[in-house]
Protein backbone atom coordinates (compact mmCIF):
# COMPACT_ATOMS: atom_id res chain seq x y z
CA UNK A 1 0.00 0.00 0.00
CA UNK A 2 1.66 3.43 -0.76
CA UNK A 3 1.11 6.40 1.18
CA UNK A 4 -0.59 9.73 0.59
CA UNK A 5 3.11 11.50 -0.96
CA UNK A 6 3.54 8.53 -3.25
CA UNK A 7 -0.14 8.44 -4.67
CA UNK A 8 0.40 10.28 -7.71
CA UNK A 9 -3.87 10.35 -8.37
CA UNK A 10 -4.44 11.00 -4.73
CA UNK A 11 -1.99 13.80 -5.03
CA UNK A 12 -3.74 15.87 -8.38
CA UNK A 13 -7.10 15.18 -6.72
CA UNK A 14 -6.07 17.24 -3.66
CA UNK A 15 -3.93 19.91 -5.90
CA UNK A 16 -7.25 20.03 -7.94
CA UNK A 17 -9.27 20.45 -4.96
CA UNK A 18 -6.63 22.55 -3.81
CA UNK A 19 -6.81 25.45 -6.51
CA UNK A 20 -10.90 24.93 -6.01
CA UNK A 21 -10.84 26.07 -2.71
CA UNK A 22 -8.50 29.25 -3.45
CA UNK A 23 -10.84 30.18 -6.40
CA UNK A 24 -13.72 30.36 -4.41
CA UNK A 25 -11.87 32.47 -1.77
CA UNK A 26 -9.29 35.08 -3.63
CA UNK A 27 -12.57 37.57 -4.50
CA UNK A 28 -10.39 39.08 -7.96
CA UNK A 29 -10.60 35.76 -9.62
CA UNK A 30 -14.36 35.29 -9.46
CA UNK A 31 -14.49 38.97 -10.46
CA UNK A 32 -12.04 38.79 -13.51
CA UNK A 33 -13.39 35.53 -14.77
CA UNK A 34 -9.80 33.77 -14.31
CA UNK A 35 -9.80 29.99 -13.85
CA UNK A 36 -6.74 27.05 -13.96
CA UNK A 37 -6.79 25.13 -16.79
CA UNK A 38 -4.12 22.22 -15.85
CA UNK A 39 -2.34 21.72 -12.77
CA UNK A 40 0.44 19.26 -12.55
CA UNK A 41 2.71 18.84 -9.52
CA UNK A 42 5.26 22.61 -9.25
CA UNK A 43 3.17 23.67 -12.46
CA UNK A 44 -0.10 25.97 -13.24
CA UNK A 45 -1.60 26.61 -16.63
CA UNK A 46 -4.66 29.14 -16.51
CA UNK A 47 -6.42 31.50 -18.80
CA UNK A 48 -7.73 35.06 -18.15
CA UNK A 49 -10.40 35.38 -20.72
CA UNK A 50 -10.34 39.48 -22.37
CA UNK A 51 -13.37 41.22 -20.66
CA UNK A 52 -14.20 44.97 -21.50
CA UNK A 53 -14.04 46.36 -17.28
CA UNK A 54 -10.92 44.88 -17.85
CA UNK A 55 -9.44 46.62 -20.10
CA UNK A 56 -6.95 49.93 -18.96
CA UNK A 57 -6.58 51.76 -22.07
CA UNK A 58 -10.18 52.43 -23.89
CA UNK A 59 -8.21 53.02 -27.03
CA UNK A 60 -6.77 50.22 -27.72
CA UNK A 61 -8.60 47.72 -25.82
CA UNK A 62 -5.66 46.63 -24.31
CA UNK A 63 -5.91 44.51 -20.76
CA UNK A 64 -5.09 46.48 -17.50
CA UNK A 65 -1.35 45.33 -16.70
CA UNK A 66 -2.89 45.14 -13.47
CA UNK A 67 -4.75 42.15 -14.68
CA UNK A 68 -1.45 40.37 -15.71
CA UNK A 69 -0.05 40.94 -12.72
CA UNK A 70 -2.64 39.66 -10.81
CA UNK A 71 -3.11 36.58 -12.66
CA UNK A 72 0.66 35.31 -12.69
CA UNK A 73 0.95 36.09 -8.58
CA UNK A 74 -1.57 34.01 -8.44
CA UNK A 75 -0.84 31.32 -10.72
CA UNK A 76 2.58 31.36 -9.46
CA UNK A 77 1.07 31.10 -5.38
CA UNK A 78 -1.07 27.94 -7.16
CA UNK A 79 2.29 26.35 -8.69
CA UNK A 80 3.81 26.78 -4.76
CA UNK A 81 1.61 24.79 -2.71
CA UNK A 82 1.13 22.57 -5.60
CA UNK A 83 4.56 21.74 -5.15
CA UNK A 84 4.17 21.06 -1.56
CA UNK A 85 3.60 17.53 -0.43
CA UNK A 86 1.24 19.24 2.71
CA UNK A 87 -1.70 21.62 2.12
CA UNK A 88 0.14 25.11 2.87
CA UNK A 89 -0.66 28.44 1.81
CA UNK A 90 2.18 30.79 0.65
CA UNK A 91 2.47 34.71 0.71
CA UNK A 92 3.95 36.75 -2.01
CA UNK A 93 7.77 38.33 -0.71
CA UNK A 94 8.55 39.48 -4.00
CA UNK A 95 7.60 39.28 -7.46
CA UNK A 96 9.41 40.96 -10.38
CA UNK A 97 7.43 41.52 -13.41
CA UNK A 98 8.79 42.42 -17.16
CA UNK A 99 6.67 43.51 -19.94
CA UNK A 100 7.40 42.60 -23.63
CA UNK A 101 4.04 44.11 -25.14
CA UNK A 102 0.91 44.85 -24.36
CA UNK A 103 -1.68 42.10 -24.69
CA UNK A 104 -3.94 42.32 -28.15
CA UNK A 105 -7.63 43.42 -27.65
CA UNK A 106 -10.36 40.42 -27.80
CA UNK A 107 -7.36 38.12 -27.15
CA UNK A 108 -7.48 35.53 -23.97
CA UNK A 109 -3.84 35.83 -22.33
CA UNK A 110 -2.50 32.10 -21.14
CA UNK A 111 -0.64 31.75 -18.23
CA UNK A 112 1.59 29.42 -16.94
CA UNK A 113 3.48 29.49 -13.07
CA UNK A 114 6.15 26.70 -12.26
CA UNK A 115 7.73 26.10 -9.05
CA UNK A 116 11.06 25.41 -9.64
CA UNK A 117 12.76 25.26 -5.98
CA UNK A 118 11.67 25.01 -2.60
CA UNK A 119 12.96 25.92 0.79
CA UNK A 120 11.76 25.14 4.35
CA UNK A 121 10.47 28.87 4.23
CA UNK A 122 10.43 29.67 0.92
CA UNK A 123 8.83 29.24 -2.65
CA UNK A 124 10.76 30.27 -6.00
CA UNK A 125 8.94 30.58 -8.71
CA UNK A 126 8.97 31.58 -12.91
CA UNK A 127 5.81 32.49 -14.76
CA UNK A 128 4.55 33.79 -18.42
CA UNK A 129 2.04 34.95 -19.60
CA UNK A 130 1.18 35.50 -23.93
CA UNK A 131 -1.05 34.28 -26.63
CA UNK A 132 -1.33 30.83 -28.13
CA UNK A 133 2.03 30.20 -27.42
CA UNK A 134 5.44 31.40 -25.79
CA UNK A 135 6.20 32.86 -29.14
CA UNK A 136 3.70 35.51 -28.32
CA UNK A 137 4.94 36.45 -25.01
CA UNK A 138 3.29 39.42 -23.17
CA UNK A 139 4.82 39.30 -19.84
CA UNK A 140 6.99 36.96 -17.49
CA UNK A 141 7.26 36.76 -13.83
CA UNK A 142 9.70 35.78 -11.37
CA UNK A 143 8.48 35.53 -7.56
CA UNK A 144 9.84 34.67 -3.88
CA UNK A 145 6.70 33.37 -1.72
CA UNK A 146 7.03 32.76 1.75
CA UNK A 147 5.32 29.24 3.14
CA UNK A 148 2.86 29.88 5.43
CA UNK A 149 2.57 27.27 9.30
CA UNK A 150 -0.61 25.21 8.69
CA UNK A 151 -3.87 27.17 9.60
CA UNK A 152 -5.88 24.50 10.63
CA UNK A 153 -5.80 21.36 12.98
CA UNK A 154 -3.91 21.21 15.73
CA UNK A 155 -1.41 18.02 14.39
CA UNK A 156 2.47 18.13 14.71
CA UNK A 157 4.09 21.15 13.23
CA UNK A 158 6.04 20.00 9.76
CA UNK A 159 8.47 22.18 8.70
CA UNK A 160 9.45 20.51 5.35
CA UNK A 161 7.35 21.14 2.35
CA UNK A 162 8.16 18.91 -0.03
Amino acid sequence: MTSETEDPDRIARAMREHVEMMNSVVPWGNEVGFRVTNIERGHVWGVQPWAEHLVGDPETGVIHGGVITTFLDNLCGMACTSAMTKLRFVATIDLRIDYMRPATKGLDIIGEAECYHLTRSVCFTRAWAYHETRDRMIATAAGAFAINKPRFGGGPKESTPA
